[in-house]
């Protein structure tokens, strides 16, 4: 157990990391035991421009925080259970034990960073969860899910993509995958908290001076500030997104067609969506796609490519290449989040970040009564016969009966 005070902890930081070399050496006849890999793209990009000394420090403050893939650790302060990771941590062993290399690394990646070895094969590509971002769950923006939320992703898969359900597996099961996801998420946030740190401190001269390892940094500040993972991720459940009662005439015909209205003008689904909702409106970038591809853009660009070495043999291991992402085809009936009409309503009252799909809750004139009517035109879409746009007859047809 880690027991912080004033003094640095470098001294104990490299002990720890020799002892961990000693433990887990191989033999002749073993493969080397798994490790988490640095996010070398955020390392490398020029904004950042994390130097190797302090790249080797965040590393090493990063396995004393977090431990390795077969040996977890976790502060008191993340919140997190240890015995719930370790039991997804680690070798597989039955159908018991390593639960994440058994079910979720061969598309999430050991460190969770959506690089599984058949991550490129899978459109859209697996969640990287280091930047902490979760497209289905009931907070808001860039607050991080719930608990219960990933239980309901786990439990019910995502819809239209290669995350099955998990529903065969036992509450305990499920339980423990979710702490671990939790528990990838909150080291990949702070490894990108210590960069930012690295960024923001003039202190940090990247050939004098070390990474502070004191608790006042380590816990109160990287984990416990208020951009900290720990800290956001406690905040989740009182952030939950109250959903109110659906208005009298929810479920008929009338609401269909008052949902139709809001998609094609305040709502602004048309833009994305398209005329007919086949989604064959604008294409978009997702968050994660679109950093990689204006690094991509940047090495292209660049008049000394040389300075941007490391960033291009980043860009080469440690991230897929970027791809556009088409908006939902809503005639398919297909909803990844979920076909529930709350689930619905959290997606569109909130927004689906770090997508492209913004929260329409706060725009200028919408009620909670006009989201509802546009769940009810959404949720009746596949039933209507598919057509093409043709000027604004659409809008003059007479509303479909509810199938």
């Amino acid at each position: 157990m880690i027991v912080f005070c004033k003094r640095p902890l470098c001294s104990w930081l490299i002990g720890s990391a020799i002892c961990l070399l000693l433990t887990f050496a191989p033999g002749c006849d073993q493969s080397p035991p798994p490790r988490f890999h640095a996010n070398l793209v955020q390392m490398d990009n020029p904004d950042n421009n994390v130097s190797p000394k302090h790249q080797q420090q965040i590393a090493d403050i990063l396995l004393a925080m977090y431990g390795t893939p077969d040996d977890p650790f976790v502060l008191p302060e993340t919140g997190l259970d240890l015995q719930k990771i370790k039991v997804a941590a680690g070798p597989v062993k039955g159908y018991t034990q390593g639960l994440f290399r058994l079910h979720c690394v061969h598309c999430h990646g050991i460190s969770g960073d959506g690089m599984g070895p058949t991550a490129l094969f899978l459109k859209p590509y697996p969640r990287d969860y280091r930047e902490g971002w979760f497209k289905f769950k009931s907070t808001p923006s860039k607050m991080p899910p719930t608990h219960d939320d990933l239980v309901r992703t786990l439990q019910e898969g995502i819809s239209g993509t290669a995350m099955p359900s998990f529903k065969l597996l036992s509450q305990s099961e499920i339980e423990a995958l979710v702490e671990y996801v939790e528990y990838l998420s909150m080291r990949g946030q702070t490894e990108l908290e210590l960069i930012n740190q690295y960024k923001l401190a003039d202190a940090f001269d990247p050939d004098k001076e070390d990474f502070p390892t004191t608790r006042e940094f380590l816990v109160n500040t990287v984990l416990l500030g208020p951009n900290g993972p720990a800290t956001l991720w406690k905040e989740t459940a009182s952030q939950v997104t109250a959903v109110p009662q659906p208005p009298s005439d929810f479920r008929t015909a009338a609401s269909v067609e008052a949902g139709r209205q809001v998609f094609y003008n305040k709502g602004g689904c048309v833009k994305c969506h398209g005329p007919t909702a086949l989604g064959d409106g604008q294409m978009v970038w997702d968050m994660w796609n679109e950093s990689i591809h204006k690094l991509d853009q940047k090495v292209a660009d660049s008049s000394e490519p040389a300075k941007l070495a490391d960033l291009t043999a980043a860009l080469r291991v440690d991230a897929l290449p970027p791809r556009e992402s088409e908006p939902r085809n809503l005639r398919q009936g297909i909803y990844r989040g979920g076909r529930q009409p709350y689930e619905l309503f959290y997606r569109l009252y909130n927004g689906i970040f770090p997508s492209q799909m913004p929260g329409i809750g706060s725009t200028p004139g919408m009620t909670t009564d006009d989201i509802w009517h546009l769940v009810d035109f959404i949720l009746d879409l596949p039933y209507q016969p598919g057509s093409q746009y043709h000027s604004d007859e659409h809008m003059k047809a007479p509303p479909r009966e509810l199938l």
